[in-house]
């Protein structure tokens, strides 16, 4: 296998570390009252670009390996009672906000929300419209299981204008599925990417995984394969966090099935060497795009971002969180949405802003989140950007980082080479004022 000469990891492979979609991360909030977050919305200016989240929380089947928020439920009255819980939501967003305000980018997330149905998915996408102005260009995303996606939820995503869509496609191998309890044939992906191009929908991101029970480098590589063969714009490559603890679904796969954490870096090595193969360039810790992808792009010109979804070109100032979990994300802080379905419903029916928690940012934090998000998007960060303090609280670690080779400093630049690429985390924790503070419990960093 030719694989770059890596460091050996200054911290233990199985160190727990935040995947660093927000900063200061979601175990850190605390409560908070509806009236913060309205404040923060009408501070917004007019004509602010809005990025909005849509939650659907339901799956027909529960995949042992999830770590999403949803649950599994075939009672079309209680998706009903959802569906319309987001539009009212929608509208009590709306008129919290200063006039004019642009979506840029719109996501559907899950869960899986095909479960709302065609009919539903046209009734929320035309409330959407109706409430905020849409950008020209817009992209619309939408994360789909090829196991349920049918011919009428296509053509419905279609007309409601949506232009790329993110499949699970996790690991091409039967055994592998029956032990992660996904089951889904090569040909049913294909024939969802194949639904979806016919329909217009022609931007395909595909997730796999690694690190899941009973996989090995071939498996990995294999399905690195087939997502190249299926011609995806976008691969994401995530590792499998096994957190038994908060997902009591995972308690169906066997730790002793799980590879070790050396496995796990092999694993990750093999399907990034098959996706460059393949004409793919890498983005970030963990995602792939060819390299006329908007993304690449990004990544090329220093405007790559990070998010809840993980990495985005999305350049909105303002994320809108609608549905049970969601987070917002706004210059002031975050807030996050009930998360217990009947609760967030109660509260929507009430004429509320459903906010349970969130995090006012500090100016310190502010400059931490910059550091970070620019040390996971751009792999380099200018030094001489930082205040002082915050410099001096990050200096140790990242000289404990340059001593293994994990990390170069030269002048005012800090720079991760290509060979430590698997270990972002490690780097960006070294301006984590919050790691090990609460009782937050983190994925393997690997």
């Amino acid at each position: 296998m030719d694989t770059l000469a890596r460091p050996a990891p200054p911290v233990a492979l199985t160190a727990n570390l935040p995947r660093y979609t927000s900063y200061p991360t979601a175990p850190h909030f605390g409560p908070m009252e509806e009236g913060l977050y309205r404040e923060w919305l009408a501070a917004m200016p007019p004509g602010s670009a809005l990025s909005l989240y849509v939650h659907i929380p339901f799956c027909h089947e529960l995949c042992w390996y999830c770590g999403c928020h949803t649950s599994v439920t075939r009672n079309d009255a209680r998706v009903a009672r959802y569906a319309a819980a987001l539009e009212t939501e929608a509208g009590t967003l709306a008129r919290a906000l200063p006039a004019d305000g642009i979506v840029q980018h719109l996501h559907l997330g899950g869960g899986t929300p095909s479960a709302l149905g065609g009919p539903r998915l046209t009734k929320l996408m035309g409330r959407l419209r109706a409430l905020f102005p849409f950008a020209p260009q817009a992209e619309l995303s939408v994360e789909l299981d090829p196991r349920t996606l049918t011919q009428e939820v296509v053509d419905a995503l279609a007309t409601a204008g949506f232009n790329r869509a993110s499949l699970g496609l996790q690991d091409a191998n039967a055994e592998v599925q029956e032990r992660m309890g996904r089951v889904q044939p090569a040909e049913m992906v294909a024939a969802a990417v194949t639904r979806l191009r016919n329909a217009g929908i022609s931007r395909i991101n595909l997730d796999m995984m690694y690190g899941l029970p009973g996989q090995d480098r071939d498996h990995v590589r294999a399905t690195a394969a087939l997502a190249a063969e299926l011609g995806a714009d976008r691969v994401a490559v995530f590792g499998y966090a096994h957190v038994p603890w908060m997902k009591p679904s995972q308690k169906a796969i066997r730790p002793e099935d799980l590879p070790g954490p050396e496995a796990r870096l092999e694993q990750a090595e093999c399907a990034a060497e098959a996706l460059r193969a393949a004409g793919f360039v890498s983005i970030g810790l963990d995602h792939f795009a060819r390299p006329g992808d908007s993304m690449a792009r990004a990544s090329k010109d220093g405007r790559l971002r990070r998010n809840f979804q993980g990495y985005t070109t999305d350049q909105a100032d303002h994320l809108l969180g609608l549905g049970a979990s969601s987070i917002g994300a706004t210059p002031r802080g975050y807030a996050q949405n009930i998360p217990d379905e009947r609760g967030y419903v109660a509260a929507v029916e009430a004429g509320r802003l459903p906010i349970a928690r969130g995090l006012t940012l500090t100016a310190e934090d502010v400059v931490r989140r910059t550091a970070i998000e620019r040390v996971m998007c751009d792999l380099a960060l200018d030094l001489d950007a930082l205040p002082a303090a915050v410099l001096a609280t990050a200096r140790p670690a990242l000289e404990a980082l340059e001593a293994q080779g994990m990390v170069r400093l030269s002048g005012a630049w800090l720079t991760v080479p290509e060979e430590s690429r698997p270990y972002l985390r490690h780097v960006a924790a070294c301006f984590d004022a919050y790691l090990g503070q609460g009782k937050g419990r983190h994925s393997a960093a690997v």
